[in-house]
């Protein structure tokens, strides 16, 4: 059985996804020398953030969005040996929209 989390409040799973292989001038670069992707697909969110009156205001991604987010945002967590980030909503940079879906994981 695999397992399954569900951030709370705030928080939000995201997985990393890359384009595919970078090609710098005919030089392929290898995994340990790439940069970690800034770009991300939402796998599961909390319930929302709330406010001292007890009032749950819902998050603006939902599972399956595309986003971008800071270089050095959240935590990492691996599950099930699948490598995953946990990041609060406000270090998401926008929601991307229009973009292919078939993208490669990030090892």
């Amino acid at each position: 059985m695999a397992a399954k989390l569900t951030p709370l409040h705030d928080r939000i799973l995201v997985r990393r996804i890359e384009e595919g292989e970078s090609i710098r001038g005919g030089i392929i670069i290898p995994d340990t020398a790439k940069e970690k992707p800034q770009e991300g697909e939402v796998i599961a969110v909390g319930k929302g953030k709330s406010n001292n009156k007890g009032e749950v205001f819902p998050l603006d991604v939902k599972e399956g969005d595309r986003v971008l987010f800071g270089k050095y945002a959240g935590s990492e967590v691996k599950i099930d040996g699948e490598e995953f980030l946990i990041i609060k909503e406000e270090e998401i940079y926008g929601v991307l929209t229009g973009v292919a879906k078939s993208v490669k994981k990030a090892s």
